[in-house]
Formats: C-alpha cells, structure tokens, sequence
C-alpha cells in the first residue's frame, strides 16, 4: 500500500529557501507570488494491506523520523 505524507513548515517558522524562492519568482517577473512555504514530500510503499495499520505505522514513521515535530507539521494523504 502507497501513503502520501507532505512535511510542512509551522507557521511562524522562519522559511529561508520559501523566501529565497519567492524572491527569485518575484525578480523572473512573478510579481504576484506574495508567499512561498517549501517542505518535503514522501511517497512511502508500505507491506500492510489494512489502509489503518498502515497510515498508523507511518504516523509512528513521521514522528520517529520524517517530521521534527518541534518545528514541522505532517499530512499523512
């Protein structure tokens, strides 16, 4: 089974590369993009047939490893 997490940024959180980003769009005469937030995206095959044990698992995964809960926010899709 595939699930689907996008790592995230906290608001609040300074974004250095969303920022970097949005200043380059800004100067290719993108002038409309106001704001860039950046994260990571994971595309996880997991061995597990239930949809619940394996979004479970990979909630345990995000909180272990993927995410740094401290300044990080996790969807699991």
């Amino acid at each position: 089974m595939k699930i689907k997490i996008i790592v995230t940024l906290k608001n609040g959180v300074l974004d250095p590369q969303g920022k970097a980003i949005q200043q380059t769009l800004n100067g290719m005469g993108f002038n409309e993009v106001k704001d860039v937030r950046q994260g990571k995206y994971f595309d996880i095959d997991i061995n597990e047939t239930d949809e619940t044990k394996a979004k479970s698992k990979v909630d345990e995964m995000c909180k272990k490893l993927l995410a740094n809960l401290v300044i990080e926010d996790y969807k699991i899709l």
